[in-house]
């Protein structure tokens, strides 16, 4: 039995509800069916379907490759899912960035064939007029400030962002103009805590959600991969905090097996089925 049986289901007024009383929000990713289980069942407010997909599920080197295709295939994976949670899609690179149609239509394709209920978009107060075409049409979209991997090239690589004045104006001012576009939540990446405070502080509508931008936000998002130790030993940054080590036991687990169907060990008698009598 669910272990959140009996709740309602959550959508973009409990972000904004939660955070006028001070309550903090709580988003991870998934990409396939179980996972978005497991979360949902355990009481996540909300599943970001992201872009992350294209590093932790298929190899690449960042988000910039994944495409529209591959990500409604996931936000439908996770849709099926998922009974509870708010499920937002990350809209990918180019999906939304060429035009204020493009963006219109893709975003419809998520929410008419990948059952999302919101969408991610990138970018500041230049990404405002497509925001705004996007939310008339009747999508939530959730904002995404500060570091924005689909711009990695741009930034030289993952760098803390609002250290310099211009910097902190910029993120300030975008904050601002995208609560005022009607954007029901903000993604703040890779931030000063102290700047993630202040721009928490100065938005009435709109939650602000961290990744490695302080204990300040509404709530905060990891990357489920990460939380649980599904990834490279050697990716560490400062924000992740690991909640399990699941590669070293999953390793365990396959090393056991190749070892005992090489000795005869698997399947045993109880593991087969024999002649009837």
């Amino acid at each position: 039995m669910s272990k959140i049986s009996g709740k309602k289901k959550k959508n973009i007024q409990t972000f904004i509800n939660k955070k006028s009383k001070g309550e903090k929000i709580t988003v991870l990713t998934a990409y396939d069916s179980f996972m978005a289980s497991l979360l949902d069942r355990n009481g996540i407010d909300a599943i970001l379907v992201g872009d992350s997909a294209s590093n932790v599920i298929h190899g690449y080197n960042s988000t910039i490759p994944i495409t529209m295709d591959i990500m409604i295939a996931h936000t439908q994976a996770v849709a099926r899912g998922t009974e509870k949670a708010l499920i937002i899609a990350d809209m990918p690179f180019l999906s939304f960035q060429p035009s204020v149609e493009t963006a219109i239509t893709n975003a419809g394709r998520f929410l008419k064939e990948g059952f999302a209920e919101a969408v991610k978009i990138e970018g500041g107060i230049e990404m405002v007029p497509t925001i705004k075409k996007v939310i008339e049409c009747g999508i939530p979209v959730m904002g995404h400030i500060g570091l924005t991997p689909q711009s990695i090239h741009k930034f030289g690589g993952p760098k803390i962002q609002g250290r310099k004045e211009k910097s902190r104006a910029y993120l300030k001012e975008s904050a601002l103009a995208l609560q005022e576009a009607g954007c029901f939540s903000i993604v703040l990446e890779l931030i000063e805590k102290e700047l993630s405070g202040e721009i928490t502080d100065s938005l009435e509508t709109m939650a602000t959600i961290g990744i490695g931008a302080g204990v300040n936000c509404d709530g905060q998002v990891l990357v489920v991969n990460d939380m649980l130790g599904l990834m490279d030993d050697d990716f560490k940054p400062k924000f992740l905090r690991q909640y399990a080590s699941l590669t070293p036991i999953i390793e365990k687990a396959i090393i056991e097996y190749i070892d005992d169907v090489k000795n005869q060990k698997f399947p045993t008698d109880k593991e087969s089925y024999s002649k009837e009598k």
